[in-house]
């Protein structure tokens, strides 16, 4: 596939790819705000949503941890107090604006009952066009799979990968990196061996998918999960199990010229995001890969308060985002995090 945007892309990767740093995703739909701004008492409506983003956006020294941002498509058009939009405001910073440019979920009928595919083809190329021309260089898509009865039906796979591949290459012929999220998910009563075993089956289906579609790898990302057991399992897996379980899975799939792997949280805790992202990167096991963060609830979680309590939102935000720069070099000590450790996990979270 021939690419006009080829170098930009290129010089966006590099700076994605950055040692120490990772992506804060601020892509939440406006559904799930409302869950985030009912905790404080906050009303759910445009301009407060453009305040929240502020919030994050506006800590001082953000840009020493965080090297992009996924925003929703109302905030890419959204400004800052000082007049700049979102994307202006971030690449002063030396930050990539980027967009979640997947519409939703909608039942996959063929597949197992519950499993689901994602919208948004339709026109794509027309959108992903108006996105680059507002500022973004990246963009992201997420496809889910649910573990049930230890397994994941093929007809998800095998169509989940084809769209997460013409996503892709679209998003390229754009000049938009694609992040491509594969995310078998952690609601579920499946053991750790079991999420290995359908995360490389998933991986491997959509690498062979982006293989056929003509995908440039050194200016694409991945997004997966962690290899995890099951949040309803009741089995417990240690960050070093996590870590090489992960890697060993990444390692049996995972194309070399792929140049950066972006984890996503999935219900972790902040606390367990940031100690399994320090295995991942104190593993023995081969990883030709930059392995690093891209997590919303597990940056956020804990930041959010009323207007009166920028500072104090502030400071967490960048607490958690310097522990998950540690992780990212594998320097991460758990005794200079917080003391507790509360899982984020919600069955059945919409995003």
């Amino acid at each position: 596939v021939q690419l006009k945007h080829y170098d930009e892309m290129l010089q966006t990767i590099k700076i994605m790819t950055s040692a120490g740093k990772g992506l804060l995703a601020a892509d939440e739909s406006v559904g799930s705000v409302t869950k985030r701004f009912k905790g404080i008492g906050l009303e759910n409506n445009e301009e407060n949503r453009r305040k929240y983003r502020a919030l994050m956006l506006g800590a001082e020294g953000i840009e020493k941890y965080i090297s992009g941002v996924i925003f929703h498509e109302e905030t890419l058009f959204q400004k800052m107090d000082d007049g700049s939009s979102f994307p202006e405001y971030c690449v002063k910073k030396g930050i990539v604006p980027g967009i979640k440019t997947d519409q939703g979920l909608a039942p996959l009928i063929e597949g197992a009952p519950g499993e689901e595919m994602t919208q948004g083809l339709d026109n794509y190329i027309t959108r992903a066009t108006k996105y680059y021309k507002a500022g973004a260089r990246f963009c992201k898509w997420r496809n889910t799979y649910k573990i049930q009865n230890g397994t994941v039906s093929e007809a998800l796979v095998r169509f989940n990968a084809e769209t997460l591949a013409r996503y892709a290459v679209l998003s390229q012929v754009a000049g938009l990196v694609p992040i491509v999220e594969p995310e078998v998910m952690i609601d579920g009563t499946h053991t750790i061996e079991e999420c290995a075993r359908v995360s490389e089956r998933v991986w491997s289906e959509v690498i062979a998918a982006l293989h056929r579609h003509g995908i440039s790898w050194e200016v694409c990302l991945l997004k997966p999960n962690m290899v995890v057991p099951g949040a309803e399992s009741g089995q417990k897996a240690s960050a070093r199990e996590v870590g090489d379980m992960t890697v060993r899975t990444l390692s049996r799939t995972i194309p070399a010229a792929l140049p950066g792997i972006t984890f996503l949280s999935g219900g972790l805790s902040e606390v367990q995001a940031s100690e399994y992202l320090n295995a991942i990167n104190t593993s023995k096991i081969p990883r030709p890969w930059r392995l690093t963060f891209s997590y919303a609830r597990a940056l956020q979680s804990s930041a959010p308060g009323k207007h009166e309590g920028f500072a104090s939102g502030r400071k967490v935000l960048l607490h958690r985002a310097e522990m998950n720069s540690k992780a990212q070099l594998g320097k991460y000590l758990r005794a200079e995090d917080d003391k507790t450790s509360q899982s984020l996990y919600v069955k059945g979270h919409k995003y």
